[in-house]
């Protein structure tokens, strides 16, 4: 046993794993990542204050994300949404633009289902058509994007899907078999 003099015997341990005193729910690094995105309730400002969304690269294939939040935008939620893709004229049942300089309105949310080489491109377009943030989904970190966007006065998301961050605030999670609101251990007696 090493000998410590009186004020070591109290000291903490050297740390040498900071990820191992983070707080439950603190952000995590990740290697190459510097850009610092919006807390949860910056989240839910954004999504609540915004009337409009553009769904940049939408899909009319059921097997993509794009067509899964494109269904999910427009049947529960008041969002008036816009798809956006070149080489498609109607998906869901709703028109389809080129471009967003081609929509009827300037939405509040522009939210990319694009390649990452992409990004930057659709962040210069969203702020020439006055778009008030920018959103890159699951998957999607761009940190020029995000530079160019908030350069201009965007609120950018990065990696995070619209429609799990609006159902996670809106208790809508349960539609996707999350979070049945229902705290009990008796089996719940379904009609038939």
């Amino acid at each position: 046993m090493s000998a410590t003099t009186p004020g070591d015997a109290c000291a903490l341990p050297a740390v040498t794993d900071v990820a191992a005193c983070a707080l439950p729910g603190a952000a995590e690094t990740v290697p190459g990542r510097t850009w610092i995105g919006p807390s949860p309730q910056e989240r839910f400002g954004l999504l609540r204050r915004a009337r409009s969304i553009a769904i940049v690269g939408a899909s009319n294939n059921p097997a993509r994300a794009s067509y899964f939040v494109a269904t999910y935008l427009l049947s529960s939620t008041a969002y008036d949404v816009y798809l956006v893709n070149p080489r498609e004229t109607e998906i869901l049942g709703q028109p389809v633009y080129a471009t967003l300089s081609d929509l009827p309105v300037v939405p509040d949310i522009v939210d990319v289902f694009r390649r990452h080489d992409d990004l930057p491109g659709i962040a210069q377009e969203a702020i020439e058509v006055g778009a008030q943030t920018l959103w890159l989904q699951l998957g999607s970190w761009n940190e020029d994007a995000a530079a160019i966007a908030e350069g201009a006065g965007l609120s950018v998301v990065m990696d995070r899907c619209i429609k799990i961050e609006h159902a996670r605030f809106h208790g809508g999670l349960h539609l996707a078999g999350f979070d049945t609101g229902v705290i009990s251990s008796r089996r719940q007696l379904l009609a038939r």
